[in-house]
């Protein structure tokens, strides 16, 4: 598998049963884990298309951070635009005033209904949910599955707003997992949740976390299906690809007549490869001597020509892939214009006073074969806090005063004193 990104980083995760009973949240959509508080509050289930307007407005969300994130076609990329919108709102969910107001113009993000046509996009996809454990990646479901799973890690002390946790777990099905980030068994517990929601295709979260953590907060995808109509493997052979620099390499290509939606449109080519129940592999060919490189605008564009194309019957040769890619979202997306959001000053009140994020990350796989394809992704994004939080009370000792040392179980003062003069 062929990496590029930044190299993977892990961090620590603990656990007690102290002082989470505010956090205890699941819901059903989130996979449970030994670790995990439970408790009665689920995910309200909403139809798709009862928010429609807010719904187009996520799609055209989800196809602006692909045009972004897929900004450098010299290198292999693979990414999760589904993955990126689902951790990017529920960021959202607990931003106010103008960091809420900076969220919704420079992702495209509606700014009423958001989290319920969220949860309206995630309950049309519920019924393709599986275990990806139990997938043969080396022989794809007929069936496809396509698991999605949300989870928050937050201090085992307290201190994330209850409301918005609530908001999590409704509305995106997320499993609270309340942690003590200075501990050393974090790595492996947020790891483990990692694996186990993307089938052991990432085996390590993207963003390291430690003490400083305030709240780490993740988004699974997996994805594995076979095609409608599988390539012979007998008909793959070596053939030449036509590198970025010019140079030319042999390639184990896949060759095949298919009849499918096929459009030949301004500068660029595109096919639809389906698998089953309604999933499709777009595969979209620019002119030769221009990048695979499209903004959000031509997507949607490419997009409304095929979903309306006809049948062609069309001679395809399509090549063999297996690829990783990791990249770090703060850039792209503070130069994007979220310069307030990803900034220490940014309105996370409901999430917790005085926080603000200082990780954003994705890493994707994908591998294209005869058979079908199979695909995992994880955006994490991390939280801290600059300064501690703002007092709720006040209180100097600067005159005279009492005291007491007092055996809590009887309540008996075993020492009581007043202080008239410290010196």
């Amino acid at each position: 598998m062929e990496h590029h990104g930044q190299p993977t980083t892990h961090g620590r995760l603990g656990r007690t049963a102290t002082a989470t009973a505010a956090l205890a949240l699941l819901t059903a959509c989130a996979g449970s884990a030994p670790d995990q508080q439970t408790a009665p509050i689920e995910r309200v289930v909403v139809a798709q298309g009862e928010f429609a307007e807010a719904e187009d407005a996520l799609l055209r969300s989800a196809f602006r951070l692909g045009a972004l994130m897929t900004s450098d076609p010299d290198v292999n990329q693979v990414t999760s635009p589904l993955s990126a919108l689902y951790a990017l709102s529920m960021l959202r969910a607990g931003a106010g005033t103008t960091t809420a107001a900076e969220m919704d113009a420079v992702l495209g993000l509606p700014a009423e209904h958001r989290d319920e046509a969220m949860n309206a996009l995630l309950a049309s996809v519920q019924r393709f949910d599986g275990n990806p454990g139990d997938v043969d990646e080396d022989d794809p479901p007929e069936a496809p599955v396509l698991h999605l799973a949300n989870a928050v890690f937050v201090p085992e002390s307290g201190g994330i707003g209850e409301e918005y946790l609530k908001t999590l777990a409704r509305q995106y099905g997320s499993g609270v997992y309340p942690v003590d980030f200075s501990d050393g068994a974090t790595a492996g517990r947020i790891d483990d949740w990692v694996s186990k929601e993307t089938g052991g295709r990432i085996e390590k979260a993207p963003i390291e976390v430690g003490p400083g953590t305030t709240l780490s907060l993740l988004n699974a995808v997996y994805f594995a299906a076979a095609w409608d109509e599988p390539f012979d493997p007998s008909g793959t052979s070596d053939q030449d690809f036509l590198l970025v620099d010019g140079s030319r390499v042999d390639v184990p290509m896949m060759h095949g007549t298919r009849t499918e939606r096929y459009v030949e449109g301004d500068g660029w080519s595109g096919i639809d490869l389906p698998y089953g129940d309604g999933f499709f592999l777009r595969l979209i060919l620019p002119a030769e001597g221009s990048p695979p490189r499209w903004t959000e605008q031509e997507l949607l564009d490419i997009a409304f020509l095929l979903d309306t194309a006809k049948d062609v019957r069309v001679e395809l040769s399509l090549p063999k892939w297996d690829h990783e890619f990791e990249q770090d979202l703060l850039e792209p997306l503070a130069a994007a214009g979220l310069d307030e959001s990803f900034g220490s000053d940014a309105d996370f009140r409901a999430i917790r006073p005085g926080s603000f994020v200082d990780g954003a990350a994705q890493v994707a796989n994908i591998t294209v074969a005869e058979k079908g394809t199979v695909a995992a992704a994880v955006t994490q994004l991390t939280m801290t806090t600059g300064a501690p939080m703002p007092p709720e009370a006040s209180i100097s000792f600067d005159r005279p005063f009492g005291y007491q040392i007092v055996h809590e179980e009887t309540g008996l003062p075993v020492f009581l004193g007043t202080v008239a003069d410290p010196r």
